[in-house]
């Protein structure tokens, strides 16, 4: 991590270097740190996140969606729902936001050396294992084998499309990617229902196997019983959280459940962390 000056809330500044469309609502910066030491300094580990600024409007908070392994830039994912996410899609090639971070815990990836992996996902939540996913197929001889499931309401609503194509061929990964039922076109070559279900019918063996599971609620609430009656253990699952997340630094208090900060605490948690945690969340 690069070290921070004595504002911890001033950001670095980053130029957008390519903007991605991924679906009708959904973006993807690759940003670029002006500062030459930032840019070769800044270190951050899958799973961790960032604060993102649209000046003069505020900021929002995102998973890093790139590697660690890919050096010289970072990359972000989101949707415009408010009034700063919408200001982040007006900027353009060239433009300059500012970065905060990295912030939070990580996906222990050194603890999953060894072992198979199922990556389980929904709709604009895979941003958040896609760091993970490409950090572990950087050095895929650690790992036994890779499924990924990943589905969305509608083809449209798929994100990351041209890297699906890139694990649908290769022959050492697994993709099984779904929509919801009414979500295909007469052209669409992959599964049509909803991801629990979908994952139940993919069964991929649970010995020696960790899952990563990212998505909305009702897909993590419907998910984790499927996963159990596939023989995961809680502790051989693991989530990541967006939980109102607003500073970062676990000072606004805003991303508390129970005790448990959020952005300090997390946002990466094991099933047995989760449930352990106050029923409303």
């Amino acid at each position: 991590m690069c070290e921070h000056s004595s504002n911890i809330y001033k950001p670095y500044l980053a130029t957008i270097e390519q903007i991605t469309d991924e679906t009708p609502d959904v973006r993807s910066f690759r940003l670029v740190f002006q500062d030459q030491q930032v840019r070769d300094r800044f270190t951050f580990r899958s799973g961790q996140f960032a604060e993102y600024s649209a000046f003069g409007y505020g900021e929002a908070t995102f998973c890093i969606a790139s590697s660690p392994t890919r050096t010289g830039h970072i990359e972000c994912c989101f949707r415009g729902v408010g009034r700063v996410t919408e200001a982040l899609r007006r900027l353009e090639e060239g433009d300059t936001i500012g970065v905060r971070g990295p912030y939070g815990n990580s996906f222990p990836i050194e603890d999953f050396y060894g072992k198979s992996l199922v990556f389980v996902a929904g709709g604009i939540a895979l941003p958040p294992l896609r760091t993970l996913i490409w950090n572990c197929l950087d050095q895929r001889d650690k790992f036994g084998d890779i499924t990924i499931v990943y589905g969305a309401r509608t083809e449209a609503d798929l994100v990351y499309k041209q890297e699906l194509k890139e694990w649908q061929d290769r022959s050492d990964v697994r993709l099984v990617k779904t929509v919801d039922p009414g979500g295909n076109s007469e052209t669409w070559d992959g599964e049509v229902g909803f991801v629990p279900t979908v994952l139940e019918q993919a069964a991929p063996a649970a010995q020696n196997t960790i899952a990563l599971v990212c998505g909305p609620p009702i897909m993590i609430k419907f998910t984790l019983p499927v996963l159990e009656k596939l023989g995961f253990g809680d502790d051989a699952i693991y989530t990541t959280l967006e939980n109102r997340m607003k500073c970062g630094l676990g000072k606004c208090g805003r991303c508390n459940v129970g005790n448990v900060y959020v952005c300090k605490d997390g946002p990466v948690f094991t099933a047995r962390q989760v449930k352990e945690m106050p029923q409303e969340f």
